[in-house]
């Protein structure tokens, strides 16, 4: 039996320390279960996470291949049809020289088609990749037979995809149309059928911006009337948005200027010169550059101004990679049109900028209310606006893919009887 040491005592103090040192030598409090469970269940998440995406990709691996074959499929049609269609054309406009000597109106007018076809087999391989044309606004088919100048916002290269598409089916327009579109094009595999067709490449840069107008001037009066051209497809802004916003909106609030977003603030001098040439103005009760009579029998003058907006879907441009390699999902692309009667358009310097930053802030206000809501708003005075589908004919696409690659091979043929001939 142990003796208790009383209090007070040399023996209870030994002891009491002898409790607190056994206490300090206990192991500490055990956590709680939740905090135990915790990275376990951090880590049955991550392999579970890992599971899903790996899911996904298989899944989606046979779409992806798929995709994949047909981007191939698509490119190596691309280049036979390029090969037979470009080099059919420069043949045609080769043998056709005699005419242009002998009744010019009559080759431009060949030319002029061969062109508005090669335009259509671009828009058909957007067609059938699934990218399609919704317009809006104004029926410019109603002033297809007139001249006119169309004032295009600029975003990606398929900008210009998609004009050859929805201007299809507007009679002879692109047959008749002009364009004035970056230098780089030049060097397209199209540049080859944009010179003979007489469109002007245009160089970018403050460098170049006052000798570049001086050859606008002189190509527009060497090659539209000679050509019995009637439209020309311009774009105002000067290059893409996503290049020229921040320069444009810098230049915006250095002149007190509306903030842009979807567009940038337009330049002038491209579309001065064209006005400048190309509008029939009456000095003295004639018109300037000319009689009556040879004015009447030539033209009218430029007559309509077109103020066309594209619209992508999510504000997400198409490239002409996706539109030949057709591997972005199908999308409808939508285009406003705006027709303005060109005696309402300032010719003057100040008074045409303001109209041209008023054009493009109303651009501005049509493309917000799109991506707010999908569609473009309604006129002054409707109350809802139309659209209407644009659409190709997959028998007229047929022909002239047909005439195309028959013309190849005939060229072919006929190269080869001289080569047998010559060697």
């Amino acid at each position: 039996m142990t003796a208790t040491p009383r209090p007070g005592t040399h023996a209870a103090a030994a002891a009491a320390a002898a409790h607190s040192r056994a206490q300090g030598r206990r192991s500490p409090a055990p956590l709680a279960p939740a905090l135990l469970r915790q990275p376990a269940a951090h880590a049955e998440k991550d392999r579970t996470d890992s599971h899903v995406r790996m899911a996904v990709t298989l899944e989606r691996a046979p779409w992806l291949g798929w995709t994949l074959v047909k981007a191939l499929m698509r490119f190596a049609f691309m280049v036979a049809n390029n090969l037979v269609a470009i080099s059919s054309y420069v043949f045609y406009v080769i043998v056709l020289q005699p005419l242009r000597v002998l009744d010019s109106k009559s080759f431009w007018y060949i030319e002029g088609i061969m062109y508005k076809w090669l335009l259509g087999m671009v828009a058909s391989w957007g067609w059938y990749a699934g990218y399609t044309v919704m317009e809006w606004g104004d029926d410019i088919k109603a002033v297809m037979e007139d001249e006119a100048v169309m004032l295009v916002n600029h975003q990606a290269t398929g900008d210009v995809c998609t004009l050859m598409m929805c201007l299809q089916d507007k009679g002879l327009v692109v047959a008749q149309m002009m364009w004035l579109m970056d230098h780089i094009f030049k060097y397209t595999n199209f540049g080859i059928v944009s010179l003979i067709h007489g469109d002007f490449f245009i160089r970018q840069g403050k460098s170049h911006r006052d000798q570049q107008l001086l050859l606008l001037r002189k190509h527009l009066e060497n090659n539209y009337r000679n050509r019995d051209r009637k439209w020309i497809v311009l774009f105002p802004e000067g290059g893409f948005l996503r290049k020229r916003r921040e320069t444009s909106q810098a230049f915006a609030k250095k002149k007190n200027l509306p903030f842009l977003t979807h567009v940038t603030l337009p330049r002038i001098g491209a579309t001065q010169i064209i006005l400048n040439v190309l509008v029939a103005r009456q000095q003295n009760g004639s018109p300037a550059g000319g009689d009556v009579k040879e004015l009447d029998s030539r033209s009218k003058g430029l007559q309509w101004i077109i103020d066309t907006t594209i619209a992508y879907p999510k504000a997400e441009p198409i490239d002409i990679q996706t539109w030949i390699l057709g591997y972005r999902k199908p999308t409808v692309t939508h285009v406003h049109y705006r027709i303005f009667p060109i005696k309402d358009v300032p010719l003057e310097t100040d008074e045409l900028s303001d109209w041209l930053y008023q054009r493009f802030i109303e651009k501005e206000e049509l493309l917000s209310h799109f991506y707010e809501t999908g569609a473009f708003p309604p006129a002054q005075g409707h109350r809802e606006a139309v659209s209407r589908e644009m659409t190709l004919s997959n028998m007229w696409i047929f022909l002239i893919q047909s005439f195309a690659f028959l013309s190849g091979y005939m060229w072919y043929n006929i190269f080869q009887y001289f080569y047998h001939c010559l060697f």
